[in-house]
C-alpha cells in the first residue's frame, strides 16, 4: 500500500544509506518532504538536487518544505520558498508546516494555495498537527491532523472529521516503538497517509520509519 509520507530532515552527503533506503522504498511512498535548510535555503544544494532527481525518477512525489509560522510569516517569503523549491529541486508538491487550524486564517492559506498551484504544485499538504476547520479541505490534498508523540497518540480521542472525502488525512508520529502498528491505528482513525519514526526530542525527523531503516 502506498501510504508513507516521509519527512527526513538530514543531508544526503552525511546520511547516504538512509536516503538510498528511502529511494528503494519508492513503491510504498505517498511522498517525501525535501527540507534542505528549514526550507529551500539561500542557494541550490547539489546533494539535495541529486536525491530529488532520483526520487522523481522513481515516480515519488517530492514536496518542498516551507514554514508558515501559523499564518504570521509574510506571504511573499513563503511564495519565494515555493519557487526556489521548484526551480532548484524540481519539486512537484508543497508541504506547508506550522499551519494554523482556525477559520480566521483560512484566507492566508487560500492565497498560498493559489500561488502554489501557479508554480505547478500537484500536491498541497498542510501540517496543522491537529484537526483544522473543515474549510482547509477545500484547498489541500493532504491534511496532517496529528503530529506528536506515540504516547500522546495512543491516548488521544480523535475528533470526528467533517471536512469531506476529497482530501487525505495524515498522522505524523514520533517516539514510536518498533513493534507498534501505527498503520493499523491510523487507518482506524481515518488517516490513509502516515509516518512513524523512533526519534524523539527536538529533532525526531532525523530518523527513518523502522521499516525503512537500512541494515548496518
Amino acid at each position: 500500500m502506498i501510504n508513507l509520507l516521509v519527512p527526513y530532515y538530514e543531508h544526503p552527503s552525511t546520511r547516504p544509506a538512509e536516503w538510498n533506503a528511502i529511494v528503494a522504498a519508492a513503491p510504498r511512498l505517498h511522498g517525501v518532504i525535501l527540507n534542505p535548510a528549514s526550507g529551500p535555503g539561500d542557494h541550490a544544494d547539489p546533494a539535495f538536487a541529486e536525491v530529488a532527481a532520483r526520487l522523481r525518477d522513481a515516480h515519488v512525489r517530492v514536496l518542498g518544505y516551507a514554514d508558515t509560522d501559523y499564518g504570521r510569516r509574510p506571504h511573499a517569503d513563503v511564495v519565494r520558498d515555493l519557487a526556489r523549491h521548484r526551480d532548484w529541486y524540481g519539486t512537484d508538491g508543497v508541504f506547508l508546516d506550522q499551519v494554523a487550524a482556525g477559520r480566521e486564517e483560512f484566507g492566508y492559506y487560500r492565497r498560498l494555495a493559489t500561488a502554489a498551484w501557479a508554480t505547478g504544485c500537484g500536491t498541497l499538504a498542510l501540517n496543522h498537527g491537529t484537526a483544522p476547520h473543515p474549510s482547509y479541505a477545500r484547498i489541500a490534498d493532504v491534511l496532517v491532523t496529528f503530529e506528536g508523540t506515540w504516547a500522546t497518540y495512543i491516548r488521544l480521542r480523535p475528533p470526528q472529521w467533517r471536512g469531506g472525502t476529497g482530501v487525505r488525512l495524515c498522522h505524523l508520529v514520533y517516539g514510536v516503538p518498533p513493534d507498534a502498528d501505527l498503520a493499523g491505528l491510523a487507518r482506524a482513525r481515518g488517516a490513509t497517509v502516515h509516518c512513524a519514526v523512533p526519534g524523539a526530542g527536538d529533532h525526531p525527523w532525523g530518523t527513518l520509519p523502522h521499516a525503512l531503516t537500512p541494515t548496518p
